[in-house]
């Protein structure tokens, strides 16, 4: 089986007076530290709310010129036997490269296995008529056969 996962990281950023300035540092020191080993990982800001009354804040808090930024890591992960496997193994490649970041897998989704059909509806339309070099339709299997 296959699954997405997502891990959310905890960067750290210097010498920042915004929130955005430390959002936009965050997510390029995440892409180089990533890159280009783990390049598929999708980097996006990550979503912070107050435990006590459940108010949205920004993804970056900053004191003294410095901050702290939430970023959401997703990854998929194939040929998997659960969940719990999943989330081990991305846990494991991005902790490996962004050494001193706390992580913490927040979501592990089950990816629906894509049927074959897909493959053949793509390849079922019928071929244009201009490419035919034949004025008709090319013979059936059986018909081929008969004679």
């Amino acid at each position: 089986m296959d699954c997405r996962v997502v891990v959310e990281a905890a960067v750290p950023v210097y010498d920042v007076e915004t929130a955005d300035e430390a959002v936009r540092i965050a997510i390029s020191k995440t892409g180089e530290m990533l890159n280009p080993d783990l390049s598929y990982v999708e980097i996006e800001m990550g979503s912070r709310s107050c435990p006590h009354c459940d108010e949205q804040l920004e993804p970056a808090f900053i004191a003294a010129d410095e901050g702290l930024v939430a970023l959401e890591l997703e990854m998929t992960v194939f040929n998997v036997e659960r969940n719990e496997h999943a989330a081990r193994i991305a846990r494991k490649e991005i902790g490996k490269r962004l050494e001193n970041i706390p992580l913490e897998v927040l979501e592990v989704e089950q990816l629906d296995e894509e049927p074959e059909e897909s493959e053949e509806t793509e390849t079922d339309e019928p071929p244009d008529a201009s490419d035919d070099d034949d004025d008709g339709p090319l013979p059936e299997f059986e018909e081929l056969l008969d004679e």
